[in-house]
């Protein structure tokens, strides 16, 4: 009898747990995609053009059971989507490359499965044009079509422009000017707005920005111990994202106490200030001879010369948000400096300048 109770008591029990108002919901069913499949058609393949007519343009068509969207990534870190499943994309490094492009086919509830398929492509190189350049023709100030002036200290917000450097940037024809075809950019001794030294620095951004291109800059460097003279550009993005989030690329840096040693470097979160992304090389005569400066920059590297020949190659794989936030448009700067925290300006400098001929942007 006793056991029969505690049984009575059991189901009583459990049926009203069982009955009672449970509001949790049931998690949504997941939807997994499946059998996906990916196509890719080189455009202008045939017997004589195995990899392609030379165009780099491609064409792939992605399908997989329950799946409402795709994403393509083509090798530089960057998910592009297609709703279809289609996507036509154009390689741009001439020459015949390998690439291995990934496909993920993603379902309404978030779930995803991908698959990825290696392509060898050729890509004609065509010979670029100028779409941008500035030939510093006009006598006087800088053209105010292309650039600005960065006026003083970088205080409050950059003292001493991050870097610890002693120069004020003013917008005297003293600092920089249009004279004989030539911009030119003087850093002096002087006492001036409680600095000791003033130079100047122009920036392009707002007048002219670009994204991806060759860009070449025939320029003589100054001389003296504490001088620095740089030739580079910043993300356009940078003052809503900041620095090193926009991306820095320096087509060429000297410091007057490193004689003869050329720089290269790019700055991104993944490695910035100190950045490990550097090359260097020697031109013995960079203060009395004109050397060409240069880049080429694509969705795929960017790479540094000086009179042609290359000297550094940045190219991180896989590209990610922090290593490689440059597909997107970025501007110029131009200045010479003085001084920074890690190295000294020599207490008999004078002045000196750097001369630029020309500042050219191929594509």
């Amino acid at each position: 009898m006793i056991m029969r109770l505690y049984y009575i008591l059991f189901i009583i029990f459990f049926s009203c747990s069982s009955n009672g108002d449970d509001s949790t919901p049931n998690p949504p069913e997941e939807i997994i995609p499946s059998n996906l499949t990916l196509t890719i058609n080189l455009v202008g393949t045939n017997t004589d053009n195995p990899n392609g007519d030379g165009s780099g343009i491609i064409q792939c068509s992605a399908n997989a059971d329950d799946a409402i969207s795709y994403g393509y990534r083509f090798g530089n870190g960057t998910e592009l989507e297609s709703v279809s499943g289609n996507y036509e994309y154009t390689y741009t490094n001439p020459g015949i490359n390998t690439y291995t492009i990934y496909v993920y086919a993603y379902s309404s509830t978030g779930h995803s499965i991908s698959t990825s398929e290696s392509i060898t492509i050729y890509v004609e190189e065509s010979n670029p044009t100028v779409i941008w350049s500035d030939e510093f023709n006009t006598d006087g100030a800088p053209n105010s079509e292309n650039w600005i002036y960065e006026i003083g200290t970088g205080c409050p917000d950059l003292c001493g422009w991050g870097n610890g450097e002693s120069q004020y940037y003013t917008d005297r024809a003293d600092n920089v000017k249009i004279e004989n075809g030539l911009l030119k950019i003087t850093a002096k001794t002087e006492s001036y707005s409680g600095s000791n030294y003033t130079s100047a620095r122009i920036i392009s951004r707002d007048k002219y920005e670009f994204q991806y291109g060759r860009v070449d800059i025939r320029a003589k460097l100054p001389t003296g111990a504490g001088t620095w003279p740089a030739l580079w550009m910043l993300g356009a993005n940078h003052q809503s994202v900041g620095w090193p989030a926009c991306g820095e690329i320096d087509i060429m840096e000297h410091w007057g106490h490193h004689p003869t040693f050329i720089s290269g470097a790019i700055h991104t979160p993944d490695s910035f200030g100190n950045t490990q992304n550097t090359g260097e090389t020697i031109i013995s005569d960079y203060s009395t001879q004109f050397h060409i400066y240069s880049i080429n920059w694509t969705s795929e590297k960017i790479e540094f010369f000086v009179d042609d020949n290359i000297f550094y190659t940045y190219n991180p794989s896989p590209k990610t948000e922090t290593n490689w936030p440059f597909d997107a448009p970025a501007f110029f700067i131009l200045n010479v400096a003085m001084g920074g925290s890690w190295f000294d300006i020599d207490p008999n400098f004078a002045e000196s300048t750097m001369e630029v001929d020309y500042i050219r942007v191929y594509q």
